[in-house]
C-alpha cells in the first residue's frame, strides 16, 4: 500500500505516549477504509468470524489481533450501512428497525436520526483494516481510543491545547463506534467524541465506565505533542491508576 501522507508519523512512538499518559487498559486502534483488494497490505489475514465491526475493534485494543473485514464479515447492518460496505436496509431506512427496538418514540423520530447518521457511500469500501496503532502494517485513517472519562478530558485539553476554541460532539446513542467515531471523523476529518451504543456495550467490551473517541490519523503528532503537556501540567488532575 502506498503511503497517502506527506509527512511520516512513527504510530509506534504515537502509541506508547497515548497508552502512558492516558493510563489505557488496552490499545489505541488503527483503522482504514480500503475500496478494494489490492489495497489490503501483503500478508494481513481476514477476519475469521462474522461479529460487528465494535467488536472486531475491541480484537485490535484488547487482543492485539491485526486483520481485515470485507461485508461478510460485518453481522451489523447499520454498521456495515455507515461504513460503505452495504446498502442502507428498508427497515433501516424508514426508521422502523430502531422503532421496533423501543429506542424512538415514534418511527419518523427515528427516521429523522438516521437521516443524519454519517455514512460512506454504498460500495465505497472493499474492506475494513483493524490493526492496535502500535502494530498497524497499513497507514490508518482514523485512530480509536475507548476509555474512561478521565482519559477523554485529557484527550479533549490537548485537542484545544494550540489553538482552543470548542469542541462539538455530534452523537445518538445508537451506531457508535462506526457512525460517530470511525465514518463521521473521516468524513469530516474532526475528533468527535460519542457516548457509546447499547450494542457496542452489550456485545464489543465497551464498559459503563468507558466513551469512545474517534481522532483522524493527520492529527496524532499534534494532539500527541499536546498530550505530554497538558497531562504533566500543575493544573491537570492525575488519573485513576
Amino acid at each position: 500500500m502506498a503511503s497517502d501522507l506527506k509527512i511520516p508519523i512513527n504510530y509506534t512512538e504515537a502509541a506508547e505516549v497515548l497508552k502512558t499518559s492516558l493510563k489505557l487498559t488496552g490499545s489505541p486502534v488503527a483503522f482504514r477504509f480500503v475500496t478494494k483488494k489490492e489495497e489490503i497490505p501483503e500478508g494481513m489475514q481476514k477476519f475469521d468470524k462474522t461479529v460487528r465491526h465494535c467488536t472486531m475493534v475491541d480484537h485490535a485494543r484488547r487482543e492485539g489481533k491485526i486483520f481485515f473485514a470485507t461485508s461478510e464479515n460485518h453481522e451489523c447492518n447499520g454498521g456495515a450501512w455507515s461504513l460503505g460496505l452495504r446498502e442502507i436496509t428498508e427497515t433501516l431506512k424508514n426508521g422502523d428497525f430502531y422503532f421496533k427496538l423501543g429506542k424512538f418514540e415514534s418511527s419518523a423520530a427515528c427516521k429523522r436520526t438516521i437521516d443524519r447518521v454519517s455514512h460512506l457511500e454504498n460500495g465505497y469500501t472493499y474492506a475494513t483494516l483493524y490493526a492496535p496503532l502500535e502494530k498497524a502494517p497499513f497507514i490508518p485513517q482514523v485512530i480509536l481510543i475507548i476509555s474512561n472519562p478521565w482519559a477523554m478530558l485529557k484527550l479533549s485539553q490537548s485537542t484545544l491545547f494550540q489553538r482552543g476554541g470548542r469542541i462539538h460532539a455530534e452523537f445518538a446513542g445508537i451506531q457508535s463506534v462506526c457512525a460517530d467515531a470511525c465514518a463521521q471523523t473521516f468524513l469530516n476529518g474532526n475528533v468527535n467524541f460519542s457516548l457509546g451504543c447499547d450494542g457496542s456495550r452489550k456485545f464489543s467490551g465497551v464498559a459503563d465506565s468507558e466513551m469512545v473517541m474517534g481522532i483522524p490519523a493527520e492529527l496524532i503528532p499534534e494532539l500527541v505533542e499536546s498530550l505530554k503537556v497538558v497531562t504533566a501540567a500543575p493544573g491537570s488532575k492525575p488519573g485513576a491508576k
